[in-house]
């Protein structure tokens, strides 16, 4: 059996994401927020998401709701529903995200606001 060792590493302007396992249906990453950081307020199509707090501490919004999680806590963000993660703090924020969906692709994503100007840009 082969393990593939090298993770995929997005860099974005709010941090990087890093991709560690992808199969059918799900795909598990690393986020890390620097302080301030802010990702759009967005959506997907086709995935879900799971958030657990692993350091730092996030601002989420999640629908209708705003909460602030600390390390061993979690949401549940169903697919189709507007979302954001902050990092208020001045530490690192890290979480990992479980997607779950038919479609897990970057550009599955809607953009409703971005304070780094990504509105109409799918990634």
């Amino acid at each position: 059996m082969t393990i593939n060792t090298e993770l995929e590493i997005g860099h974005r302007p709010w941090g990087r994401y890093e991709v560690l396992s992808v199969k059918e249906g799900y795909k598990v990453k690393r986020i890390i927020v620097v302080p301030k950081g802010k990702l759009s307020l967005q959506l997907h199509q086709y995935r879900s998401e799971h958030w657990v707090v692993v350091a730092g501490e996030a601002a989420v919004t999640n629908g209708e709701e705003t909460l602030i999680l600390t390390v061993n806590q979690s949401t549940y963000i169903p697919k189709q529903t507007k979302h954001r993660l902050e990092n208020t703090t001045d530490h690192e924020l890290v979480i990992i995200e479980v997607q779950l969906g038919s479609y897990l692709g970057e550009d599955d994503i809607v953009r409703y606001e971005d304070m780094y100007d990504r509105i109409g840009q799918n990634n």
